[in-house]
């Protein structure tokens, strides 16, 4: 399996990233056959060639549009060894270059997900630091951002410098959500590649191939999911997560009054804070045992003597962690409250043929109700209120608070 079929429905962007890893072997090949008698290869197309290929990406879409998995395809093809790439082209999955990138192991594929709020100064000099190395084994060093949008100012103005200034065969790929989302003196030094929601029907086909999910099942997932590959996926094959979606989906209906608003902001807290919880907790754990056994630690004995300092940091990161895992699963909460508002104004407009075909058509009797019972001008200012929401909690607002001042707006007028 080529490394680009993980692409679900972004074809276009699959096609532009397989010419430039063409590109990309052929400029590695023509250098290494046209060494300088030093031994250093000569100088082929520069960083800012008008080649397919060039040295700086930048991958924004919405989120479950692959951003990141386009990412590591590429990195995967531009390490790619296979005997076939030639013909064939690079990215073939299968060869020791192409497996180890898209596993994380390979030594010059270096890639950055964090967990946390921000990605600090001092991990991107780390990463700065990475990029001017010559690839140690592979045919280019690849440095890939996933988080290109939580790099603080600081940060992203060293990150800048080694973009304006990039080794020669060093390849930086950044992901964020939007152009926006980047300091513009480090979107105008990429190229851009813009990848959309997939449909439906590819996401449902993905579940029910590599996943063995019943069709049935996958539809109703891939469409709850509003073609989010991962969550449908989660969906699918979680309980838990279904039922936190259901009860997100319930808030509507349960806002009649200010006691209503106040518990249905509550509830929102608590499914959140479950959610992270759910997530945090295994990680941590073993986080902890690590640690643990790596300063000399026995099985249920005392640490050792000076040990109590790194033990607290890895706390207060797994602290800053659920902090992280928490906000982000308020954030999915609203998203799907958005979705059922937005499905409430297509009915409302009559933009729908089909009502079954929303994603949010489980409800689809709680839709029809708030339909009913209110205007399009009022759905809208539903909808506004959530976003308002959104915003509140990126600046750092108490979440109950956010909330609670959210569900007030969404009662029955």
């Amino acid at each position: 399996m080529a490394v680009w079929d993980e692409l679900v429905g972004q074809q276009r962007v699959g096609e532009q990233l397989a010419a430039a890893a063409r590109a990309a072997d052929a400029r590695v090949t023509a250098e290494a056959g046209t060494a300088a008698p030093g031994g250093h290869p000569a100088a082929a197309a520069g960083p800012h060639s008008t080649s397919a290929m060039t040295h700086a990406w930048l991958f924004t879409g919405p989120p479950g549009a692959g951003r990141a998995t386009a990412a590591r395809a590429f990195a995967a093809a531009l390490q790619c060894v296979s005997p076939d790439r030639v013909s064939a082209g690079p990215g073939c999955g299968f060869c020791d270059g192409c497996h180890t990138a898209l596993v994380g192991t390979h030594a010059d594929v270096t890639v950055v997900a964090t967990d946390l709020l921000t990605i600090g100064v001092k991990e991107t000099r780390e990463l700065v630091r990475r990029a001017q190395l010559a690839p140690s084994g592979g045919r280019w060093q690849v440095i890939v951002v996933e988080d290109a949008d939580r790099l603080t100012e600081g940060a992203g103005n060293v990150l800048l410098k080694a973009i304006e200034e990039p080794a020669p065969r060093t390849v930086w790929l950044l992901c964020a959500p939007s152009l926006e989302d980047v300091l513009p003196t480090i979107r105008s030094r990429c190229r851009h590649l813009s990848l959309s929601t997939p449909a439906v029907a590819a996401v449902a086909a993905v579940l029910v191939q590599r996943d063995g999910i019943t069709p049935a099942v996958a539809e109703s997932a891939a469409r709850a999911a509003g073609g989010h590959l991962d969550r449908a996926r989660r969906l699918a094959t979680d309980d838990r997560a279904r039922e936190r979606r259901a009860a997100v989906l319930r808030i509507p209906l349960r806002v009649d009054d200010i006691g209503g608003c106040l518990r249905a902001a509550q509830e929102l807290v608590e499914v959140a804070a479950d959610a992270a919880k759910e997530r945090a907790e295994e990680l941590d754990e073993q986080e902890t045992e690590e640690m643990r056994t790596a300063l000399g630690a026995q099985p249920g004995g005392r640490m050792p003597r000076g040990t109590a300092g790194v033990m607290k940091d890895l706390q207060e990161r797994q602290k800053r962690r659920a902090t992280r895992s928490q906000r982000d699963s308020l954030d999915l909460a609203l998203t799907d409250l958005a979705g059922f508002y937005r499905d409430v104004l297509a009915l409302q407009l009559g933009a729908v043929a089909d009502a079954s075909l929303l994603p949010c058509a489980d409800v689809g009797d709680g839709l029809r109700r708030i339909a009913e019972d209110s205007s399009a001008e009022i759905t809208l200012r539903r909808i506004d209120a959530i976003m308002e929401c959104r915003d509140a909690l990126e600046r750092n607002v108490a979440p109950l608070l956010a909330l609670e001042a959210m569900t007030v707006t969404l009662r029955k007028p």
